[in-house]
Formats: C-alpha cells, structure tokens, sequence
C-alpha cells in the first residue's frame, strides 16, 4: 500500500494518508523529535494548515495525531521561543495563536485519536486534550507545570481539563506540577487506553479503521452534538443542525428557484 505525504516546513509536522481509497485514516506527526516535539510558532502555523486540510478532505474519515521518538509526545511550548517574545507579541503570537490552533483542532470534522507516545507536557497535553480519544504508551508521564515557571497554561488546560476530569483533578495537576503516570491518567480518565510502545501506533490504527468503517456522516454529527453537550462549540452546532435541516425542506427548494426566476417566493410550510 503506498502513502501520500504532505509535508509542511522543515517539515516539523507531517500529514500522511494511505493512498488506498479503502484506508480512510490520515496521520499526524509531531516531528520535533531531538527537542522533544516542544512547540514553536512556526508548528503552531504547520498545526494549523494541518488541520484546514484535513476538515476539507471529505475522504479522510479519522485522524491520528501523534509524535516521532519514543521519548515524548509533546512537552509543551519551547522556553525559548516565546520567552524572547515582546508582551504584544506574546499575546498575539503565542497565548491568542495557539487557542485559534487547538479550537481547530478540537473543532476537526473528522474524530481525532491522540497517540501518546511519551510525555505530555503543558502545551503537549493541551494539545492531547482536543483530540476525541487517547491512547498512552505505558511510560507516558503527563503534567501541568506552568506554575513551576511563573506562568499559566494557557491553552485551555484550565478549561477543557476540567471538561474532561473536573474541576478537582484538574486543580491537583496544575498546582502542583506534579507528574502523573499512564496508569495514574487512565484512571482519572485523562486518557482511554495504556498498551505498551511497540504497540501504541498498532492499536491506534485498528481503532481508526473499526471507526473508519462506520458511517461518516454519523461520526462527524455525533462528534459535533457531544462537543456542544461539554460546551465546545454550542452556537454553531445548533446553527448548524437547524440550516442542514432547512435545506432539506421543499420551501428551501422554493426560495432558491425563486430568487433564481425573481418572482415572489410560495412556501407552503413543508
């Protein structure tokens, strides 16, 4: 089976799809590895273009979003990067940048499997936290250690955590900083599942092919119901459901053919 690679920069993130119309399962890979996938502006930017490629690809069913080495999924942002940053710069670049990134990415048509391959880190477990479901590696650590350094999360670590595990648990991570394990995640009910490294990738694809192979459309509308239930994006669901279930009627047939014929538009209320 061959495979189509978009690569985006460097590349430090990689989109792959099967090229078997059959196989309609996309991946994602953090490709950062010699610095532990840590994020920078311009991932934030390759994350991004990403994600607007995959929602319009109507062929690509699920997505895996995961991260090359074995050592780390993502630790966060990348001390460096936003640290030389100018307050303004800081805000618009970095804290408002990577919200628009990760509602994206939280708000993906397709569902999302989170394979984490190591740690998760500040803005690495942020990120986690948009797809739909995760699977761990067993030496897979995660944490929330902003405080540690003077700063917040700040890319919804306060909001969707606590969507997640409640207010409570979500308080024990990020004040304290502290490290919690795999088996500690699961059962908080961080992540869904804990298998061992050589087989994270493994378990990951057979769970995107069995969703794959259900309805489409199904996934995508009970994706979008479920997120407006946690709070994710409740406008635009039901604006979405009511225009969906307005095209479907013979008055929306009605007003199109006649502002096409520009004559006075008859409904009839069905």
């Amino acid at each position: 089976m061959s495979e189509d690679v978009t690569p985006f920069g460097a590349p430090l993130v990689t989109l792959t799809r099967a090229s078997d119309a059959a196989n309609a399962v996309a991946t994602v890979t953090l490709a950062r590895p010699a610095k532990l996938n840590s994020l920078t502006p311009a991932m934030l930017d390759e994350l991004e273009a990403c994600a607007r490629e995959l929602d319009a690809d109507t062929a690509v069913r699920v997505v895996i979003l995961t991260a090359a080495g074995d050592k780390a999924f993502c630790v966060g942002a990348d001390i460096n990067e936003w640290a030389a940053l100018a307050p303004l710069d800081m805000w618009r670049r970095w804290v408002k940048r990577g919200h628009q990134v990760f509602d994206q990415w939280a708000r993906l048509r397709q569902p999302v499997i989170v394979a984490i391959n190591g740690h998760a880190f500040g803005g690495g477990l942020e990120l986690a936290l948009t797809g739909d479901i995760r699977i761990a590696t067993e030496s897979a650590q995660f944490a929330l250690p902003e405080a540690s350094i003077a700063t917040c999360p700040g890319w919804s670590g306060t909001q969707r955590l606590v969507q997640l595990v409640g207010a409570s648990q979500a308080k024990y991570l990020a004040l304290s900083g502290r490290r919690i394990s795999a088996k500690e995640a699961h059962a908080a009910a961080l992540v869904h599942e804990v298998v061992p490294g050589a087989a994270l990738l493994t378990r990951a694809n057979a769970l995107a092919q069995e969703m794959a192979a259900k309805a489409p459309i199904s996934l995508q509308l009970t994706k979008q119901l479920i997120n407006a239930a946690s709070g994710e994006e409740h406008a635009s669901t039901l604006e979405a459901m009511a225009g969906a279930l307005a095209a479907t009627t013979a008055d929306a047939a009605e007003g199109i053919a006649s502002f096409r014929e520009k004559r006075v538009a008859r409904y009839v209320g069905r």
